[in-house]
């Protein structure tokens, strides 16, 4: 019998999958009604230790007890009933279904569905008053934002009596306002004696919403500490092993020649709705133009035009040379040739293909290259492979095993593969969608730090990212998009938070 103190006591936990040690010989504590961080870099063991706490793995050796009772969790369904929930990092929703409907699946009373809606609308409205989880039970799934999505995640763990909910990387897929919505969430759970534990690599979120905070690294658990006895500086430097730079030291930038103009760029959606309406501007070489704004008000659709992928009207050149914005020359791979490099915004769905290994989709939109070739009719599959090691050396990918599925890795170090084959194709343009979500610490220094080495070697870059400090850390000028218009330009030297708050708020300023 363990301590009831705690809600979760985890003791010599050890998991290995083949070569690969995840977790080794893992002790944590969570006191009940606690927010508890779990952080660490990606690949450091800390979604695979929740996994085996929610019964998704098995662990090699260990015990686990909850609530001070020994308890043996061989699957989810034992986990929901020892009071565990869990939000993962990508939600396990079904898009078609309406937020009640996802609610009750797998949860249902009985074959016939009423009685179970029923209960469960009622419930539901309980719950969303409760917690300030405010949803439309009858909304389509597909038709939710992100936050929204994740709020019938927390619904669905409540609504199963969850007592201890796990969230994975929960701000990752979020805006500044859906997080800072969440953490009043959670602090709500908190107050109702619920047990909370994140899991993150994001510094800000664990020093603004937990208690106590457990630090991972390669598999092991390092540290134990109070989070008002702590620092982002010492968590940073436990997580990493070293000290890590938490600004982006760069000096001033050397702007050259305009590369990219852009001309009243304009984009519907395919129900007829203008999202970008007349974007003019001009990037140059060796310069970084930051685009902010609260996601959903054009980025995406900007950063699909210009890489061929989404049909616009307007007018494009690239070094003098009229970019097409439809037709058979507007695609991804005509870009490419071009000189425009696109790291996408969502690498599961345009980076990579998941069920593809690392070397293949390293390889992918670059596989007619002659460095890939063996002859005329083959491809050299072993010159691709060691292309990857390589490359996952350089970008410290984990683990560096370039014939694992896509899908095999964490988020953080899925992006650290798109991110590698498109720097490594040095682009003269290179256009970048929110860099490092999903992306932990140590790894968010380095991708400055190879963002910053491009732009001084001459390189143009556009830059889109929901993440405020990275927009004003790394640019070299600031323009802010409000509903499909660029609402002004900005010196970052001489801007501020709440400047461009008001401006991404369409609060003041005039559309450019």
């Amino acid at each position: 019998m363990a301590d009831p103190a705690f809600a979760i006591e985890l003791k010599g936990i050890s998991k290995a999958f083949g070569p690969v040690q995840a977790n080794k010989d893992i002790n944590i504590a969570v006191p009940k009604g606690t927010i508890h961080g779990i952080i660490g870099e990606n690949g450091a063991g800390k979604s695979t230790l929740m996994s085996i706490l929610y019964g998704f793995y098995k662990a090699d050796a260990g015990e686990i007890f909850i609530n001070g009772r020994l308890t043996a969790i061989p699957d989810s369904q034992a986990a929901i009933r020892a009071g565990i929930g869990m939000v993962f990092q990508h939600f396990k929703l079904v898009q078609n279904f309406t937020v009640l409907e996802n609610i009750i699946l797998g949860a249902e009373d009985g074959p016939l569905l009423n009685t179970s809606l029923a209960k469960a609308r009622k419930a539901l409205a309980d719950l969303s008053r409760e917690y300030e989880l405010d949803v439309d039970p009858d909304a389509l799934v597909e038709d939710l934002s992100v936050g929204h999505q994740q709020r019938v995640e927390i619904l669905k763990a409540l609504y199963r009596q969850a007592d201890i909910l796990i969230l994975d990387e929960p701000t990752g897929v979020l805006t500044p306002a859906e997080a800072d919505h969440l953490f009043r969430i959670l602090r709500g759970l908190k107050e109702q004696g619920k047990t909370v534990i994140i899991i993150t690599h994001k510094l800000r979120e664990i020093m603004e919403a937990t208690d106590n905070v457990s630090v991972m690294r390669r598999g092991t658990m390092v540290g134990h500490v109070s989070t008002d006895e702590t620092s982002p500086e010492a968590l940073a430097e436990m997580m990493v092993g070293r000290k890590v730079l938490l600004h982006v030291d760069k000096g001033d930038a050397h702007a050259g020649e305009t590369v990219l103009k852009v001309e009243d760029l304009r984009v519907r959606d395919d129900a007829r709705v203008e999202r970008l309406k007349g974007v003019s501007f001009e990037l140059r070489a060796g310069e970084i133009l930051g685009i902010a704004g609260v996601a959903g008000n054009g980025q995406s659709e900007l950063l699909a035009a210009l890489g061929g992928i989404q049909r616009a009207t307007g007018k494009v050149t690239l070094k003098g040379a009229d970019l097409p914005l439809s037709g058979a020359g507007a695609n991804g791979r005509a870009r490419r040739d071009a000189g425009i490099g696109h790291i996408p915004e969502d690498r599961q769905t345009l980076g990579l293909i998941m069920d593809f290994t690392a070397w293949e989709n390293i390889a992918f939109g670059y596989h007619n290259e002659p460095k890939y070739q063996k002859n005329a009719l083959v491809m050299d599959n072993a010159a691709i492979r060691a292309d990857t090691e390589a490359k996952m050396a350089t970008f410290d990918v984990r683990p560096p095993i370039p014939t694992l599925p896509a899908k095999s890795f964490s988020g953080g170090n899925q992006q650290k593969i798109v991110v590698a084959r498109e720097m490594e194709s040095d682009p003269d343009v290179l256009l970048i969608g929110q860099p490092t979500r999903g992306v932990d610490i140590g790894a968010i220094e380095f991708i400055h730090k190879q963002i910053i080495a491009l732009r001084d070697a001459g390189k143009a870059i556009l830059l889109v990212s929901v993440e405020l400090d990275e927009i004003m850390s790394l640019s070299d000028r600031i323009a802010v998009m409000f509903d499909g218009r660029l609402m002004g330009f900005r010196d970052p030297a001489s801007t501020n938070e709440r400047e461009l708050g008001l401006l991404m708020a369409g609060i003041t300023g005039e559309a450019a």
